[in-house]
């Protein structure tokens, strides 16, 4: 009997679990391109056309390997524009009367095959290297779920940089020897761009023409969309970028977007690349004496401990996780997200990098547009929904936690002890942005004071009764206990007038 293998857009890996239960000699592998996923949220174009010129071409290798392959264009006048849609069509083509499917990395999506009238059994997404039901078992019965000692449990579980029993280095993380701050510099090398072929340049006229009012460029696109480019971009990292990565991991300069960062990320999370692939990469690299220890734990432990960790987190929590609002905010997000002005050059140089790449790296996303909006009170479903749009990298299983959790503190504390907000102070040491800022970094009150000065404040003060025990916060509520009370008061005046004029839509 005919089966329909369902391929969604992130499944992009031969030895995915539905193509291995798989039979070419009798069933159909079904994908398609769908206006339903395209503008759930508003995906930035290059994500679509990443994403859509990937799915052609990896079509294009499972016919060449002997697969039958039913794939529908976005463009088909008989395209129903939905997965749903697509599987029933399929299956009255075929005479297909189930589908075998890889578990999606997205609730809704779950929810959709689990309703759809063709029944769909879900095989589980076995890409990741520790599987939901393993994770369920560690996280059960601890106080608190945290990813360093989840990823000790990793590092044994895989042996990477493992001495026997034992760490390389005699220590699990070096984190002390990176995060420094960086200067420009016109030698450090820039990752491989992919000038697009014909599939892609179909691809990206499609995307103009359907989605001509979604956020972002897209003519600037230079991303992989096979396998071989992909490792190519691999292969370029570890070469040339790895060594620095960690002194650099966490520093941004107004014109080097990129500084040492892999962006792998979107190859990883569209299955081009498989994590212990990029891990063994990386580690050899070190063994061979080519790149510092510092630099590989600390992207290794991106890989198998944050990266794992955060998956694990969606999968535990279930699609409730994704309405989560333990500090009860509920600003609307500001314009200056979507490319309005501003007159803060973090802000203004962050989102204008995301519109023109659909990249920014996790520290202009953590401490520059998330801390923004943590510190703002912006509603984190909003958040959320626009960290899930604009990035090419970003797919509900690892935006949700980062978002919702890391950034926004939404989640209450399954994934942070404490939320990441900062003054003006931390993104003045770690970039060059704060020069060209109409604002004033070390000012503390009046017009010319940043604002992340006067919200960092106020969110602690809006909040002192949740975060004035935490261990990790007592210490910022004594330095303000110990200011001067008219000072005091002037904070939380000018706070409260630019959240005023923030709501009235000025340009801030």
């Amino acid at each position: 009997m005919t089966r329909l293998i369902l391929i969604l857009g992130d499944q992009l890996t031969p030895s995915i679990a539905a193509l291995r239960a798989a039979d070419p000699a009798r069933d159909v592998v079904a994908m398609a391109e769908v206006m339903a996923e395209g503008t759930y949220v508003p995906h930035h174009p290059q994500k679509i056309a990443m994403i859509l010129s990937a799915m052609r071409h990896f079509a294009d290798e499972l016919r060449g390997a002997g697969w039958r392959v039913a794939y529908s264009r976005l463009d088909d006048p008989e395209n129903s524009q939905s997965i749903a849609g697509e599987l029933l069509r399929r299956a009255a083509e075929t005479g297909a009367e189930t589908v075998l499917a890889t578990a999606p990395g997205d609730w809704r999506l779950r929810q959709v095959l689990a309703e759809c009238p063709v029944p769909v059994t879900q095989r589980p997404d076995d890409r990741f290297l520790c599987s939901e039901p393993e994770f369920a078992a560690w996280a059960k019965d601890r106080k608190a779920l945290r990813m360093e000692f989840f990823y000790r449990e990793m590092r044994r579980k895989t042996g990477l940089m493992m001495e026997g029993d034992h760490p390389a280095g005699g220590q699990w993380n070096f984190d002390h020897d990176n995060r420094k701050p960086a200067k420009p510099d016109l030698l450090r090398p820039r990752p491989p761009r992919f000038a697009p072929d014909a599939v892609t340049e179909e691809v990206l006229a499609l995307v103009e023409a359907r989605f001509p009012d979604h956020f972002g460029e897209t003519r600037s696109f230079g991303w992989a969309v096979t396998r071989s480019d992909a490792l190519r971009a691999l292969d370029h990292f570890v070469t040339h970028a790895l060594p620095r990565f960690g002194d650099e991991q966490d520093a941004m300069l107004r014109d080097d977007p990129t500084l040492s960062h892999a962006l792998i990320s979107p190859y990883l999370n569209l299955g081009l690349l498989e994590p212990m692939e990029v891990c063994r990469a990386v580690e050899g690299a070190w063994q061979a004496g080519r790149v510092p220890i510092n630099a590989a734990e600390g992207f290794i432990r991106q890989i198998i401990g944050w990266r794992e960790f955060v998956r694990g987190i969606w999968a535990l929590e279930g699609p409730g996780y994704m309405t989560r609002n333990a500090l009860g905010h509920d600003r609307a997000l500001p314009s200056l997200y979507w490319g309005g002005k501003t007159r803060m050059a973090c802000l203004s140089h962050a989102v204008a990098q995301t519109r023109d790449m659909a990249y920014a790296h996790h520290i202009q996303r953590l401490m520059v547009t998330g801390n923004f909006a943590l510190l703002a009170g912006i509603d984190p479903a909003e958040v959320h929904a626009w960290y899930l749009a604009v990035y090419i990298d970003a797919f509900e299983w690892v935006e949700a936690p980062n978002t919702l959790g890391m950034s926004q503190f939404a989640d209450g504390g399954v994934v942070g002890s404490k939320p990441y907000v900062s003054s003006g102070a931390y993104i003045d040491r770690m970039s060059d942005y704060c020069k060209s800022c109409a604002y004033a970094v070390k000012e503390k009150t009046g017009e010319k004071a940043c604002p992340f000065n006067l919200l960092y404040w106020d969110f602690l003060i809006r909040h002192r009764d949740r975060f004035a025990s935490n261990p990790r916060m007592a210490q910022m509520y004594r330095t303000w206990d110990k200011m001067e009370a008219g000072h005091r008061a002037r904070v939380l005046a000018d706070a409260g007038s630019f959240l005023q004029r923030l709501e009235a839509g000025e340009a801030m």
